[in-house]
């Protein structure tokens, strides 16, 4: 019986923790997962980790400098990385500097966790030198190498597939069941107060106007937690200022969106992911138009879908269905030259689109670096040559230096070391310093490995 594949996914938030895990299941189908969460603003929480249901055989919490500690002593094979681009980018370089020659080393892979709409360039620029860069669409990988290509850089990681989570049942009508409207609400779109009591006062106005209606407000996360994007307005102190408050079929409702899916009949929102995943299913999706189609709302992205909406045509009954074409063209809907599906058991944790397997080319390309020998050593497209005045500072946010090496301390002590202990490792890497500092270059290195133990 072959050996389980060790992954590790290093993810930054509740929603690309998600991600990570469910694209580690997509690519390496019999593996035992290893979780690291990047210590920082949005650490999720185990309520949010629940809600996501995805579990790892471990999880702890990490800085970067302790992550790539991990990869260096740990042998895995794969390496998911859902972090935003600056932290992918800290990791690649402290990967070249662990691996600064071909050697084994673990595949690298990163990506996108929904609809990419803003910072194309520079977070795609950030993410270059992962071995493999997953795009969610045809749409998306078409775009990902036109920047690549577009600044001399190579552009063959870019790999089609989609977004790992869209699955579930396909859509049926309500029946005897009440008709469910759902509004997936977004942490910072849009931002203001003003907007976003405004999208609540329309919210609850269509439950009054359809008595016979659920109206659910779903929720991303509850006041004192933290989410991919910083949520300055929560949708539920607005509905405690709200006029008359909510009407009766109208509530506030957290949950793994998938489950709130299963009941949904029209899903509102104005650029969520969630759409996708309803479109997914086939269920009527609405994306808002209310505060008009900005770059800066994201509902851009939804031109051509057909599913462009606002309150009031809601109000009056619309149920908008999505383009075929607009939806191959996402990754949503299987094109007709998609890849087909392999015989045998479905992917653990995956639902792809009856017929197609959008992560098959991916799969077959983990699989043959995996065969490898040795693999190159990372060579990220911003170094101090090409990115002098960027690289430095993002790297130095993440405890390392310019070339990537570890700075002094930025790995902590193991739990349960002692204070004598850290302090002699204090003073032998002081040591280290001062001989470098008066030119005892042999003895340094002896005297920093030992304070390394």
């Amino acid at each position: 019986m072959p050996e389980r594949k060790r992954v590790a996914v290093l993810a930054d938030s509740d929603t690309r923790w998600k991600w990570g895990a469910l694209t580690a299941r997509r690519l390496v189908p019999d593996h035992q997962l290893t979780g690291f969460l990047l210590r920082g603003r949005a650490t999720p929480t185990a309520r949010q980790l629940g809600e996501v249901g995805v579990r790892a055989d471990r999880l702890s919490e990490v800085t970067c400098a302790e992550f790539l500690a991990e990869i260096e002593r740990e042998r895995y094979d794969v390496v998911v990385l859902a972090l935003v681009g600056g932290a992918v980018q800290a990791v690649l370089h402290g990967a070249r500097a662990l691996w600064p020659a071909p050697a084994r080393r673990p595949v690298l892979v990163t990506g996108y966790v929904g609809v990419v709409y803003e910072k194309l360039a520079d977070g795609l620029l950030l993410r270059h030198g992962a071995d493999l860069v997953l795009a969610n669409s045809r749409h998306d990988a078409q775009r990902f190498r036109a920047v690549y290509e577009g600044v001399g850089a190579d552009a063959a990681a870019v790999t089609e597939t989609a977004l790992p989570f869209l699955g579930g049942a396909p859509y049926e009508p309500a029946g005897s069941r009440a008709h469910t409207v759902v509004f997936a609400v977004q942490p910072s779109v849009p931002d203001s107060r003003a907007d976003r009591a405004y999208l609540l006062e329309r919210a609850a106005g269509h439950a009054r106007l359809h008595p016979d209606r659920e109206v659910l407000i779903k929720l991303r996360s509850k006041p004192g937690e933290h989410t991919t994007h910083l949520e300055e307005q929560p949708y539920q102190r607005l509905a405690e200022r709200l006029p008359g408050g909510l009407p009766a079929n109208c509530r506030l409702v957290y949950g793994n969106m998938g489950e709130v899916l299963d009941g949904t009949d029209l899903l509102v929102t104005v650029s969520s992911t969630a759409a996708l995943e309803s479109l997914h299913r086939s269920i009527p999706t609405a994306i808002l138009t209310d505060l008009g189609i900005r770059e800066a709302l994201g509902n851009h992205h939804f031109l051509g879908s057909g599913c462009l909406a606002s309150w009031d045509q809601i109000d009056s009954g619309l149920l908008p269905t999505g383009d075929p074409v607009w939806l191959a063209a996402q990754g949503v809907l299987p094109a007709p030259d998609a890849v087909p599906a392999p015989g045998g058991d479905p992917v653990p944790g995956a639902d792809p689109a009856p017929g197609t397997d959008a992560y098959a080319v991916a799969r077959a390309k983990v699989a043959g670096l995996l065969s490898a020998a040795r693999l190159p050593s990372p060579a990220p497209y911003y170094t101090r040559t090409t990115a002098p005045g960027y690289l430095p500072g993002i790297l130095a946010r993440h405890h390392l230096a310019p070339d990537g090496t570890l700075l002094p301390g930025a790995v902590r002590p193991a739990a349960g070391e002692s204070r004598l202990r850290r302090r002699l490792r204090a003073h032998l890497r002081e040591a280290a310093r001062g001989a470098y500092r008066h030119g005892v270059q042999r003895v340094a290195p002896v005297i920093r490995r030992l304070g390394e133990l």
